[in-house]
């Protein structure tokens, strides 16, 4: 058996009466290291569960990639672009690319009987995934949409239904004002949704491509563009440059010009935020990280003063230098191991805690969510607990260099 290990268990386990361990040092080491790490999993977990919920919600309302006209990714107008079967067929073969539905953008005007309120309709069709907004609907259902005729049927957002005191089944006019004339439709309210991203709640609303294609004045194969949904998100980068290689400087039988555009390049502001959180969690992991190493250096030192004695008898014994501050670097693991237990149970506990129960609250208008959203990701934390031991270990090296001064005979009058 390893001698250190050995004599290091012995210490831990208060086998050896003749001089107990300062347990107030021991207590005070394990609660820092305990209370480091359970403040690094709430943050990491508190963090990926934030900038996830906030980037599909984003991409719910349009998509990873966006092919569309070179002129509507450079301007706030809506130029159409051909989207037909041999280009998504096309765009198909990429790897990475999950879904790729057409949609098409007009704006109008919703009108009450007392009020009226400008609106952006998205017109979307059968091809349309509806699993973000269908998490998101508060009353109503989402209509089966159609591409080949107008059903007369929208979803809006709760916060315009609010501000039109709308319910759902209610019929109510729009108006759409182009070059030539203005134009009127009249809709049932479907469906009401609610996301919480007040800049999209406040305009989109959803209804039939083939609606929004007619208001436009376009022609049966024209659209806004086709959104593209990916598989996995750190992919997105190669990916949006094989969509972009393949229909860069490509022009349709109207003569438009094909571009696209990525989630991230479409909402820069948005994901500079997000990526400034990580900074804030690097920052948090360096002090708990700090915090933990200086509780047990601390507690290392007292520790070894405390059994200097011990110490003295061991180098009288025959032990070298290098064994004894083995024993107490394996007694520091030892310390720093039930730190990292009960900090993962606090940890996880509040994690859990919020996750089902949704206690604490947030303002959704300044945060785009009512609750602290949680994700927990075992591998990034099963990585900080591996991290956090070695890092404390590490510090502990060079204060266990104490040993080194000092001589048999001088310890054994120490007290």
């Amino acid at each position: 058996m390893n001698y250190a290990l050995f004599i290091a268990r012995k210490i831990y386990n208060g086998g050896d009466n003749t001089q107990k361990v300062s347990k107030p040092a021991i207590n005070i080491a394990t609660i820092g290291v305990a209370i480091g790490l359970a403040v690094m999993i709430i943050s990491v977990c508190v963090v990926l569960g934030f900038k996830h919920s906030i980037r599909d919600k984003i991409v719910g309302f349009g998509s990873h990639i966006t092919v569309a006209n070179f002129l509507t990714l450079q301007s706030s107008e809506q130029y159409p672009i051909v989207i037909n079967d041999s280009l998504t067929k096309e765009l198909k073969t990429i790897p990475g690319v999950k879904h790729i539905q057409r949609y098409a953008y007009t704006q109008g005007i919703l009108k009450t009987n007392s009020d009226f309120l400008g609106v952006v309709l998205k017109g979307v069709g059968p091809d349309f995934d509806s699993t973000f907004i269908h998490n998101n609907m508060v009353e109503g259902v989402i209509p089966r949409f159609s591409d080949t005729e107008n059903q007369q049927n929208i979803v809006i957002s709760k916060t315009i239904a609010d501000k039109l005191k709308l319910k759902v089944g209610q019929r109510l006019f729009a108006y759409f004002i182009n070059k030539q004339n203005v134009r009127t439709r009249k809709f049932t309210i479907a469906g009401i949704y609610s996301t919480n991203m007040k800049q999209f709640d406040a305009q989109v609303c959803f209804t039939d491509l083939y609606t929004a294609k007619k208001l436009n004045g376009w022609e049966a194969d024209q659209y806004s563009g086709a959104e593209i949904l990916v598989n996995d998100f750190l992919q997105l980068d190669p990916i949006s440059y094989d969509v972009l290689s393949k229909v860069k400087n490509k022009v349709d039988h109207y003569g438009e010009t094909y571009s696209s555009e990525n989630i991230i390049e479409q909402n820069p502001q948005i994901f500079s935020w997000l990526d400034l959180m990580d900074m804030n969690v690097w920052i948090i992991l360096a002090l708990m990280i700090a915090v933990a190493g200086v509780t047990m250096i601390s507690g290392l030192l007292i520790i070894i003063l405390e059994r200097t004695q011990m110490i003295g008898i061991l180098k009288a014994l025959g032990s070298r230098n290098k064994q004894i501050r083995h024993i107490f670097l394996w007694f520091a693991t030892f310390i720093i191991g039930r730190g990292l237990i009960i900090g993962n149970i606090i940890g996880f506990g509040i994690i859990f805690l919020q996750k089902w129960t949704g206690l604490i609250k947030l303002d959704p208008q300044t945060y785009y969510v009512s609750t602290v959203p949680v994700e927990i990701n075992i591998s990034l934390i099963v990585a900080l607990n591996l991290a956090t031991l070695l890092i404390c270990v590490l510090v502990l090296i060079a204060p266990s260099y104490l040993i080194s001064h000092i001589h048999p005979a001088k310890s054994m009058h120490y007290e």
